[in-house]
């Protein structure tokens, strides 16, 4: 049974990582570039619906506005990037518990309580459909609840407030993040997926491996095609009515940077917004773009908020 890193795709750390140190790298560029396809057709529709040309100039301003290019919080998010994805990584490693364990344990608990199952899969690609599906769902739930967590507990939010401090959002921000607090999600993560594959393994009577692309699962892989690059980023994209219930929208994400109280606590999700719409945490954005500000002051004394130094300390 595939690790939490294959199976979660690293998302925190790994997908991006591979774009400068990995085999994994054209899968990356290829679904950067996918995002900004996204983005900049986005932006010509919005402009071809309220009657005027998609310009080229226009929209590479759009995309590449110079308050966000030039802004300190980029900066620190770029300082973040690079420290994030090298040494700490290689040190911090080995404390993941992982979810092949996690997931023998709970298989065998289960044949100890329950008896030995007799293999019961009738069409090995519909298992592994159904696993898949299984499987991102429970990642889901672990991000959920890692993320509900890192904002409800004032210890674990003094790690997670560092992504908060971003004033800006770029897809760097992803990696504005304390190594503690990404430990907390690896962990968190491993043992949701990994209790979910023992009893797949277990209710199917033998083990069952997802659907992966460059290690992760097919459907977080669509994900990050689709949405995922763009939930840190000035583009407004947003799902309302039904469709806000189950797909958290690039908007989502951003109402959960916002510093206006009124939005404190909510959307919580990675790629689906089911679980902020089952526990109560769900505000599903507006069509129209909202005025949002960002940002997160750090404790009195610890520094520059836009600073690796200062928002580590």
């Amino acid at each position: 049974m595939p690790t939490i890193l294959d199976r979660a795709g690293q998302f925190f750390i790994g997908h991006l990582a591979d774009l400068l140190l990995g085999w994994g790298s054209v899968f990356s560029a290829v679904s950067l570039a996918s995002a900004l396809a996204i983005a900049t057709a986005s932006l010509a529709f919005a402009r071809i619906r309220r009657g005027r040309a998609p310009r080229i100039k226009l929209l590479t301003r759009a995309l590449f506005p110079r308050r966000i290019l030039q802004s300190p919080s980029t900066r620190a998010d770029i300082g973040l990037f690079l420290f994030n994805v090298f040494p700490p990584m290689i040190v911090f490693g080995w404390i993941i518990v992982s979810a092949t364990q996690i997931g023998g344990l709970s298989d065998h608990a289960l044949t100890t309580v329950f008896g030995e199952r007799s293999k019961v899969i009738a069409n090995p690609a519909h298992a592994r459909t159904f696993a898949t599906f299984m499987l991102f769902l429970a990642y889901e739930f672990g991000y959920w609840l890692d993320h509900y967590l890192s904002h409800k507990v004032p210890f674990l939010w003094e790690f997670h407030k560092v992504h908060h401090t971003a004033e800006v959002l770029s897809p760097l921000t992803a990696f504005r993040v304390h190594p503690v607090d990404t430990l907390v999600f690896a962990n968190i993560s491993s043992v949701i997926l990994g209790l979910t594959g023992g009893i797949l393994d277990y209710g199917f009577g033998a083990s069952v491996s997802p659907f992966t692309l460059s290690g992760s699962n097919v459907i977080l892989v669509a994900f990050i095609f689709l949405t995922v690059h763009l939930q840190h980023s000035h583009i407004w994209i947003s799902f309302t009515g039904p469709l806000g219930k189950i797909l958290l929208s690039p908007a989502h994400h951003q109402i959960h940077h916002s510093a206006d109280p009124v939005h404190f606590n909510q959307n919580f999700g990675s790629c689906l917004s089911i679980w902020d719409w089952a526990f109560g945490t769900l505000t599903i954005p507006q069509r129209r773009r909202e005025r949002l500000k960002f940002g997160a002051e750090l404790r009195p004394g610890s520094g520059s908020a836009h600073s690796v130094t200062g928002v580590l300390a």
